[in-house]
């Protein structure tokens, strides 16, 4: 209970202000002339200016507050080795406990896990989170607050003054002091880097409290597979040199020896992750003859900035013999050789379009072609009518990697491609606009190659499920054929036209070997904590996938068909770091978060990081028994603000003298018959006085 005076006139105060002054010369005069009762009259006078001013007593009726402490648990993924988020389990349940004894206290838990942002530096941020806790809380009614971690927190304020609060901080932590560990640092490693060039990574093995150590190995790998093997020197760096793969994502992984009883093999691996970048394509385009759809091919391939185009049209086969003088020719002869012999290799994709056999290329260069494809290269064969004939490429060595053997007819009538059922599971033709609908909402070809056997997917077709573009993998090499010549009528928009640009970008795509258009493949990447899997295949069932974790655990994964040929799956990952998924002889690799972590630059227990801070506050730090971290609680003591909140076996948290208004009660002094008593009293004093 408060008690307070305070005053409530019932007239205006000019009135009562006249009326004192008024009686107040009487009462003056009075005492000047010392006459009889003077004394009483003045008292008389005093009791009815007061009554006029109407003093009230206010009763204050009010509820302390408690005083609120933060109890952040650090459940980061450092927290989960070594049965420490055992140890952090039992102390946070016998703090709270002994907390909520004591009816001076409020208390507000927070959990904080490992930041697994793929976009930024996974950390352990319990200072942030302290924030959080007390951001509606006045700095007066902080109690304090107790972290219970393994000492790792990557946010810890420069001063105390920065926390918001003038309470102690306690740390009570988990963990041994000698553990050991090993650890492998990614000091440099490229971001970017062109295909089949060399990069450069450095990095260092760091040991902490291993004295027995000499040279340490460490195996480097490239998207899985072993690059090399290295004799380092703990706290040394050191650089290796390799070649960037292929274009795309790649994964550096360097995986340091293990020793023995470390603390955990999670940071003997390391990783860095960068983007491959080819250099241009480069594609060689032969037309045979000009056609309607030779500017097609050239309009495509010349509107992609990655593409080097190399075109040549034959305008002047051999047998063209009319006399005119070479002198007057403005032809660029073919420089057959050194395309086809000497410079093959260099080209990622060979074009023929309608090319007929003219003696402009000897045989024994069609068999420097199929050698070329067996051995990695590509080529595309858009055939026309020539394909039909003796003039065929088909009638040259070539014919081995062709999957498309010509049985001489040519159908002309007119016709709508549709996708196969090979082609609704290829990526290459699977969701092309419009072939989804009953017809194909896409034009008619007047066009049709005649084929008696093929190899490889036929993934359009046109009536009588005849194949219209066949692919196929001979040796390391890629081959596509178009058993039509027109596919000009889409570019043109007759009838509507068709999805003319996605078919033939995605088909020279596939051809350069584009890892997203591979019909056989198996793709893993993460988002956030996420990790998501997707399997390509041709088949009618892939099975379930392997995950190995990056603490060596293995979990099964249902893979769920999303459309024809291609199944995803989902999981919420339970740690950060690399994740190694297989399905049959397919594997992938994909990094949940940052490629290192902070969360794993350093796991062992320390009580360093806060212990000045701790110290700045008047707090307590202390490390927990491993096999009993209760017995080594501290006990819980109420202190006054300000004092000091740490001794030998307790630790202090401030009270608070705030508290809050539950109502309020008013007791006029002259009010009522008390009130009417004394003034009569006093006026009666004085006429008593006055009358003998």
């Amino acid at each position: 209970m408060n008690f307070d005076v305070t005053f409530s006139p019932a007239l205006p105060l000019w009135l009562i202000a006249l009326v004192a002054a008024a009686s107040g010369l009487l009462v003056i005069f009075g005492l000047a002339q010392q006459l009889r009762g003077s004394v009483i009259r003045t008292l008389a006078w005093a009791a009815l200016t007061l009554a006029l001013f109407n003093p009230v007593v206010l009763s204050e009726d009010r509820e302390p507050l408690k005083s609120v402490v933060s109890v952040i648990v650090d459940e980061s993924d450092s927290q989960k080795l070594d049965g420490r988020d055992a140890q952090t389990e039992a102390t946070r349940a016998a703090l709270v406990e002994r907390l909520k004894r004591l009816d001076r206290f409020e208390v507000r838990e927070q959990r904080v896990k490992s930041n697994a942002s793929a976009d930024s530096e996974a950390s352990t941020a319990l200072f942030s989170a302290l924030k959080r806790s007390l951001q509606d809380v006045p700095p007066d009614r902080v109690a304090g607050a107790v972290l219970i971690t393994d000492g790792q927190i990557h946010d810890v304020p420069n001063a105390a003054r920065e926390m918001g609060f003038a309470a102690p901080l306690h740390a009570l932590v988990t963990g041994d002091e000698k553990e050991r560990d090993r650890r492998i640092v990614v000091e440099r490693a490229p971001r970017f880097g062109i295909v089949g060039k060399p990069q450069e990574l450095t990095f260092r093995v760091e040991d902490r409290n291993i004295s027995d150590a000499t040279d340490v190995e460490v195996r480097i790998f490239i998207d899985g597979e072993l690059l090399t093997s290295e004799y380092v020197q703990p706290g040394r760096s050191e650089t290796i040199v390799f070649d960037v793969p292929h274009g795309g994502k790649t994964i550096l992984e360097l995986e340091a020896q293990a020793v023995d009883d470390e603390i955990t093999l999670v940071n003997n691996r390391a990783f860095a992750i960068l983007d491959g970048i080819r250099e241009n394509l480069r594609v060689l385009l032969v037309s045979g003859e000009p056609h309607a759809g030779e500017r097609t091919w050239r309009n495509l391939l010349k509107s992609d900035a990655a593409v080097d185009l190399v075109h040549f049209t034959i305008l002047r086969p051999p047998e063209k013999q009319d006399g005119t003088p070479i002198n007057e020719l403005s032809l660029i002869a073919f420089p057959t050789r050194e395309l086809f012999i000497e410079k093959i290799d260099e080209f990622d994709l060979i074009i023929f379009d309608r090319y007929r056999r003219r003696g402009v290329l000897p045989v024994l260069y069609f068999d420097n072609i199929a050698r070329y494809v067996r051995e990695g290269g590509a080529i595309l064969v858009a055939s026309g009518p020539e394909y039909a004939d003796q003039s065929s490429v088909y009638q040259t060595p070539l014919s081995p990697v062709l999957p498309a053997s010509p049985d001489g007819s040519v159908r002309e009538a007119g016709f709508r491609t549709k996708i196969s059922e090979e082609g609704a599971k290829h990526p290459v033709t699977r969701d092309l606009p419009g072939g989804a609908a009953e017809p194909p909402r896409w034009s008619r070809w007047f066009r049709l190659i005649g084929a008696d056997e093929t190899r490889g997917n036929v993934v359009l077709e046109g009536p009588n499920q005849e194949p219209i573009l066949v692919l196929d993998r001979p040796g390391d090499g890629r081959v596509a054929m178009l058993m039509s010549d027109h596919v000009w009528l889409w570019a043109r928009g007759f009838e509507g036209g068709g999805p003319h640009v996605p078919l033939l970008r995605r088909v020279a795509h596939w051809l350069m070997k584009e890892p997203e258009l591979n019909e056989e493949s198996l793709r893993a990447s993460s988002d956030g904590n996420r990790l998501k899997v997707e399997r390509q295949s041709m088949e009618q069932d892939v099975g379930k996938a392997e995950v190995l974790t990056p603490a060596g655990e293995r979990l099964t994964l249902d893979l769920v068909q999303a459309a024809p040929g291609l199944w995803r799956a989902e999981i919420e990952a339970p740690m950060l770091g690399l994740y190694q998924i297989a399905n049959g002889e397919k594997s992938a690799l994909a990094h949940v978060g940052p490629a290192n972590p902070r969360e794993y630059v350093d796991v062992t227990s320390t009580m360093d990081r806060v212990s000045a801070l701790v110290e700045e506050t008047r707090g307590h730090v202390r490390r927990l028994d491993k096999a009993d971290p209760v017995s080594s609680l501290p006990r819980i003591v109420p202190i006054r603000p300000g004092a000091n909140g740490t001794g030998r076996d307790w630790m202090g948290l401030q009270t608070t003298n705030a508290s809050v208004l539950k109502g309020v009660t008013q007791i006029p002094l002259f009010g009522g018959l008390l009130g009417l008593a004394l003034l009569l009293g006093a006026m009666s004093a004085a006429w008593v006085r006055e009358g003998r």
